[in-house]
């Protein structure tokens, strides 16, 4: 740690490309983190099971791999500049959806068009700082979702606000149209950065990117059990209502904050995601068995916290590292990332809703600390790989 001075951490420069992406990933990140909420009030509203509750995130996770199986070509076609402004007008779309679907049918829709824009969005943010910072894509991608924590500190808490009023929660979903949209205005015509291998190289990505790819799937279905699955825990353990569950649940992007906040400055200097990384796994897991077993409001809010500080670091650092090793390839190693994104958004809330149905919410928990064991296994796979890399190189 006493090597991270100010005066020895490399230059970091927060220019106006920069600050478009912190924003913008903001703006993806708030929908992301009120999407477990809505679905509980939608669940309350329209009488669902947990299961058609949870189709809502599998068609959002549809809507994730669409966007990996087409980042690339649609990104080397179009442009990155058009397909971003693109997708910012499409998660307008979605979210203005879900503020006047009052049926079934136009909340799965909403949740598809939410699920393509936003991914896209993030996608897009994404291969900008990576492409922008280069070694120090650790740090952009750290800072970016330090912001997008801090947004997500604000959601569930104002959807539980407003659900409580007449206006009802379907207001709290506008603020990031109308953010969206002055950006197009102020920042609609900063130049996006080229990818360092151009797009017309096709090929196989490197073997040592499929390691980090796995692990920021595990990282999204490990955040997403707590998202979508936190207010129903929450409620069930502790005897909250729906509303004060999700006011709570803002404790969990708080501890994600935080984290993101430390970490962000423990990778001022390149090289610290995997031991950090590790760290974050284990914090993770404490924070949820206390989460899991406990039964008193108070301890359930530290724990929550705790499980946050955790889970906070898991996605940008192993989406920093599954970059980093896409061999300059960003476009196309974001792509691969992203279905596997899709599948585990899509997979882990729906698993968690079958097994809610059929064995209780608590039960069907027992999820998340084996994803973080596997996490775990990943890692370990991912060190041993990267240290066996100069002994194959060295001649014997």
């Amino acid at each position: 740690m006493a090597s991270l001075s100010g005066s020895e951490a490399p230059r970091f420069t927060r220019d106006r490309l920069t600050w478009l992406a912190y924003i913008s990933l903001s703006a993806y990140a708030f929908y992301l983190y009120a999407l477990g909420p809505v679905l509980a009030f939608l669940h309350q509203e329209l009488h669902l099971s947990y299961t058609v509750t949870s189709l809502h995130s599998t068609i959002f996770s549809a809507g994730a791999v669409v966007t990996g199986l087409t980042f690339d070509r649609f990104t080397g076609r179009a442009g990155r500049h058009r397909v971003f402004w693109l997708s910012a007008t499409a998660t307008v779309v979605g979210a203005l959806l879900f503020v006047v679907g009052h049926q079934v049918i136009l909340t799965l829709l909403a949740a598809f068009v939410l699920g393509v824009g936003c991914t896209y969005l993030g996608a897009g943010c994404s291969v900008a700082l990576a492409d922008r910072h280069g070694p120090q894509r650790d740090r952009a991608l750290l800072e970016a979702n330090v912001g997008a924590s801090g947004t997500g500190v604000v959601v569930p808490a104002l959807l539980g606000l407003l659900a409580g009023t007449a206006l009802g929660w379907r207001p709290a979903l506008l603020p990031p149209v109308l953010t969206l949209g002055v950006l197009y205005v102020l920042l609609g015509r900063i130049p996006m950065p080229s990818p360092p291998v151009p797009p017309s190289v096709t090929g196989r990505l490197p073997r040592a990117f499929w390691g980090p790819c796995l692990l920021v799937a595990l990282a999204v279905a490990i955040e997403f059990a707590i998202i979508f699955y936190g207010v129903p825990l929450l409620g069930i353990s502790v005897g909250l209502s729906t509303a004060s569950s999700a006011a709570v649940l803002s404790l969990f992007v708080a501890g994600e904050l935080t984290g993101r906040s430390v970490g962000a400055w423990v990778t001022r200097r390149p090289g610290r995601a995997v031991p950090l990384f590790g760290v974050a796994l284990g914090v993770a897991m404490t924070g949820f068995l206390v989460l899991w077993f406990g039964r008193a409001i108070v301890l359930a809010a530290v724990a929550i916290y705790v499980t946050g500080v955790g889970v906070g670091n898991l996605y940008p650092l192993s989406l920093a590292m599954a970059l980093g090793a896409g061999g300059g390839k960003t476009d196309q190693a974001m792509a691969r990332t992203m279905v596997t994104v899709g599948v585990a958004i899509g997979t882990a809330p729906l698993l968690l809703g079958v097994l809610s149905d059929h064995l209780g919410v608590l039960r069907a928990l027992t999820v998340e600390p084996a994803l973080i064991v596997v996490a775990a296994v990943v890692l370990l796979l991912v060190v041993r790989a990267r240290r066996g890399e100069p002994a194959a190189a060295t001649p014997a």
